[in-house]
């Protein structure tokens, strides 16, 4: 009887070997990796378990710049951008800037030079230099943010941060003056005549880079060029000619502000 039975649990023993073979084979990294070849790898999210989550939240960002690429006037700018993360990768974006005019105050000692340069050479011509002021600004963009990374600060602390791409459309006014010689004030031999507000449709094209401080919160850094079509400046108002050639204008806003973003963060149940 007892060799009966030992015969039977040898018998369910050989029965199952393939079974333990084929699984053992099927969870192989040889079987893996023939699967992998024939069908394509998954593709992996480099970056596992964001601090940061930016889908349907609000962004508000208080920002300050300055127009390095001016080299007559000097424009420093406020402003404030509002925008709407459609997803990790897009968002929406309005902007509303302001940039103080203080008259003669603005100029460059480019602009002082060139006008005393002028009148040295010739006391009695009418020599002027076009000054473009950037003063208001709205527009609208969007964003694509396609670098989300992390940096290990000397082993200390991990600072999370987001690349992203803008571009939009909108409209500046820009005080177009002219600045001529003025001996009345010998400190500052330069007066601004006629003067006026003038409406230009631009485009607008930049980076950014957002530094996490917490869930709410980010440090942002920008560039961002505002790109319109002008006539070609007028030296001499006295040639009888008027300018008719465009040319391409670009004011390059460089700045840095603080983003808030509502609402709070929700909780997290998978890794992104």
């Amino acid at each position: 009887m007892r060799l009966w039975a030992l015969r039977r649990f040898l018998l369910a023993v050989l029965a199952a070997l393939p079974l333990l073979s084929t699984t053992a084979l099927a969870e192989s990294p040889a079987s893996t990796a023939a699967a992998e070849l024939e069908t394509g790898r998954a593709a992996a999210d480099v970056v596992q378990n964001r601090f940061f989550v930016k889908t349907s939240r609000f962004e508000v960002s208080p920002v300050l710049g300055y127009v390095p690429n001016n080299p007559m006037v000097k424009r420093y700018v406020g402003g404030i951008l509002f925008g709407y993360h459609l997803s990790e990768s897009f968002a929406a974006e309005g902007a509303l800037l302001y940039s103080p005019d203080l008259g003669v105050n603005d100029l460059k000692g480019l602009t002082i030079t060139l006008v005393d340069i002028a009148h040295s050479g010739d006391a009695d011509g009418q020599f002027q230099q076009p000054l473009d002021k950037m003063v208001l600004g709205a527009s609208f963009a969007g964003r694509w943010a396609p670098v989300y990374g992390k940096i290990n600060l000397l082993g200390e602390a991990v600072a999370n941060f987001d690349l992203y791409g803008v571009g939009g459309i909108g409209m500046l006014s820009m005080a177009k003056c002219y600045a001529r010689y003025d001996n009345t004030n010998p400190e500052l031999p330069v007066a601004l005549e006629e003067c006026a507000a003038v409406p230009v449709v631009t485009g607008n094209a930049g980076v950014g880079l957002n530094f996490f401080l917490n869930q709410s919160t980010a440090l942002k850094l920008e560039g961002r060029s505002y790109l319109y079509v002008g006539t070609k400046p007028d030296y001499d108002p006295d040639d009888g000619q008027s300018p008719d050639e465009s040319r391409l204008y670009n004011n390059f806003i460089a700045s840095v502000g603080l983003s808030f973003f509502l609402p709070k963060m929700q909780a997290r149940f998978s890794d992104y």
